[in-house]
């Protein structure tokens, strides 16, 4: 059994093992596998891995301490949390630390997602007796040109056949494809993994490319917020079945044709995070006082159609 864990800095105050201000509760435990060392995969955007020079402590640009196992369950029943989420990054023995931590999380009768690199439906199925109901894919690059040089210990196939073993096992809308919007792609490569993700039976999460220090990536910009917004709105129209609204100039989305009645039932959801049951990833993106790329609770009304009328 794992001895140390590590909790998401939002979390941790959560839980109460930190003492400091949350601008936004988080309402999933956010938690993530320990290691000592990095990651054994290298994804030129992640903290993690085997080449950043970014500080251990970090994923995306939130920071992780670490703290004891035990700690961290009894602060688990304090938190009010709707679900466990937990993070992984490649180990010798990484599996087997999160079916010893699953066994630890199951007496406090939450639900739990795992985000893992491909794995097995052997391992899969008994991620779901040890009570996981969602499970993370990370796909992250929305193109099959740039995939194996960002991602390089991966094919691009691997990761699609990954999530089809998730639907056969967890069920539709149960596989969570991650794709980062901002590492190279085009809005249509964007929107044909979306489609792509649909017509298997999983569902997206989308989050912003955000460059850390340390990492090979780390000079490029985060996408503008017109455009992430864009392609939020794309994402709901794919899943609402009105991908033919999209109106792309080359490979660019220019704009949305809708109908005023069309625009009036869009719900102020397009614009939150998008994840499993629960999840609401505070600040993960961008950082406090700044609009949020995905925000964290319902918009305010005039902030919600200011954003719209700003992409139509």
């Amino acid at each position: 059994m794992p001895e140390t864990i590590r909790v998401s800095y939002g979390t941790a105050i959560a839980m109460g093992l930190i003492r400091a201000k949350l601008l936004a509760r988080p309402t999933t435990a956010y938690l993530m596998t320990y290691w000592p060392g990095r990651c054994s995969n290298d994804c030129a955007f992640c903290a993690q891995a085997r080449s950043s020079r970014a500080d251990l402590e970090k994923l995306s640009r939130v920071v992780w301490p670490a703290f004891r196992l035990e700690e961290v369950l009894e602060g688990l029943k304090e938190g009010n949390f709707a679900r466990i989420c937990l993070q992984t990054i490649d180990y010798p023995g990484m599996v087997e630390d999160v079916f010893d931590l699953l066994e630890a999380f199951s007496d406090l009768k939450l639900p739990a997602s795992v985000s893992i690199t491909p794995v097995d439906s052997e391992t899969l199925e008994r991620f779901k007796e040890l009570g996981v109901d969602y499970i993370g894919v990370g796909l992250d690059v929305a193109s099959e040109r740039l995939f194996k040089e960002i991602k390089p210990d991966l094919s691009w196939e691997e990761v699609w056949d990954f999530a089809e073993r998730v639907v056969d096992v967890f069920g539709h809308g149960k596989a969570l494809i991650h794709v980062i919007v901002g590492l190279g792609e085009t809005d249509r490569e964007l929107v044909d993994t979306v489609i792509r993700a649909r017509e298997l039976g999983a569902d997206l999460s989308l989050f912003a490319f955000t460059p850390i220090k340390g990492t090979r990536l780390e000079n490029m910009e985060p996408p503008s917020l017109e455009r992430y917004r864009r392609i939020q709105l794309a994402e709901y129209l794919v899943s609402t079945g009105k991908e033919d609204a999209i109106v792309f100039d080359g490979d660019s989305i220019k704009g949305f044709r809708l109908l005023e009645d069309e625009v009036a039932k869009i719900p102020p959801t397009v614009f939150m995070t998008h994840g499993c049951p629960g999840c609401n990833r505070p600040y993960y993106n961008e950082r406090p006082g700044k609009e949020p790329y995905n925000y964290p609770f319902p918009p305010r009304r005039e902030d919600f159609e200011k954003a719209l009328k700003f992409i139509l």
